[in-house]
């Protein structure tokens, strides 16, 4: 097979197949995934030759465990990673670096990782850590032997550089919202996908309920998908069985990701609630698509920007050093209070 027919293949150009095999930028993910497949299904093997200027060139790749917990395999396009990748192209194109963009699977991770790290493509790597655990962390760090910066994920005790979110903040800043509002009767929506950031939000939802004499009313913990904008209909199942047993639905609810809050608020109009008249819903991350809902999603404000410029600032930083010592960075989070969140109708008088 010849790229020729790879490009009749995908639908593209010939000079979309070289950019893609040759781990360019110049087209879109989605492109360059569809060439890559249609390449390994038909046995295609290519080997680059380089110029002098493309073998001095200096690049970072991107890595990402895809297909896996929250991480689909279309990750690019999941709102909260394509505002992240958008800002690390953004950075390294700054910084005289190409960005190489690599995805795994989990099945046989570590020796994908030793063929990755023996190809010598880049000069450093950022590993999307969001849906990984600290043992999967620790294997990659084993494994490769360019610097390496995790992004969205951080475990104190590995000797790694991590570039983190303060989701305990985060989750305290949305708890604290919600009781400045006089709600009592507080509800908590989680992912049924368990992570390490969803872990801390609930840690400090919990600090800041505890702070201001409360707690989450145990019976309304519900469990959803994460990755769904739509209505689920395992949320209304839960909503509709946790009322027929005779309790009161509370007057707000924290989701753990703006995905879920804004899932949630579509599923409690289907059950003729109205947000946030009879509840209020909060959300995290400030995805671009909490500002298209309606009504508007409050939600807690992530930094990406600031995250995916640290990480290849930290990452350069590497390159250029030998110093052994780790960097750990935990961005701050802000409230960004719109018209999904407001004091219950029972605190009013009504």
């Amino acid at each position: 097979m010849k790229m020729e027919d790879i490009a009749r293949l995908a639908g593209v150009s010939k000079a979309a197949v070289s950019l893609a095999l040759n781990g360019k930028p110049g087209i879109g993910a989605e492109t360059r995934d569809r060439i890559l497949q249609i390449a390994e299904e038909n046995g295609y093997t290519h080997k680059a030759r380089a110029s002098v200027q493309e073998q001095t060139m200096k690049s970072l790749t991107f890595l990402a465990f895809a297909n896996s917990g929250i991480v689909l395999e279309q990750y690019y396009q999941q709102p909260f990673f394509r505002e992240l990748i958008h800002h690390i192209e953004e950075r390294c194109r700054l910084s005289g670096f190409s960005l190489i963009y690599t995805s795994i699977e989990q099945e046989h991770f570590k020796e994908k990782i030793k063929a990755l790290d023996e190809e010598k493509r880049s000069d450093g790597v950022i590993l999307l850590g969001t849906n990984l655990d600290q043992a999967q962390i620790a294997a990659v760090a084993d494994n490769i032997s360019v610097p390496l910066v995790v992004l969205d994920n951080c475990f104190e005790t590995l000797p790694v550089h991590f570039v983190a979110i303060n989701n305990v903040m985060g989750a305290y800043q949305a708890g604290s919202h919600l009781c400045a509002a006089q709600h009592r009767n507080i509800g908590y929506i989680a992912s049924n996908v368990r992570i390490h950031n969803f872990d801390e939000r609930k840690r400090g939802f919990d600090a800041a309920l505890r702070d201001n004499g409360l707690q989450v009313n145990g019976d309304a913990v519900f469990s959803v998908a994460p990755t769904i904008l739509s209505s689920q209909e395992a949320l209304k199942s839960q909503l509709t069985a946790y009322l027929e047993s005779g309790r009161t639905l509370p007057t707000a609810f924290f989701c753990e990701c703006d995905y879920i809050a804004i899932s949630a608020i579509k599923t409690l109009a289907e059950l003729g609630y109205r947000i946030p008249e009879d509840v209020s819903v909060i959300g995290f991350d400030n995805i671009s698509e909490a500002r298209i809902v309606s009504p508007e999603l409050s939600t807690i404000h992530v930094a990406k920007e600031r995250m995916a410029h640290l990480a290849v600032d930290l990452l350069l930083e590497a390159i250029a050093s030998d110093d052994p010592a780790k960097t750990k960075i935990t961005v701050d989070t802000r409230l960004v209070e719109r018209h999904s969140t407001g004091v219950p109708l029972i605190a009013l008088g009504s």
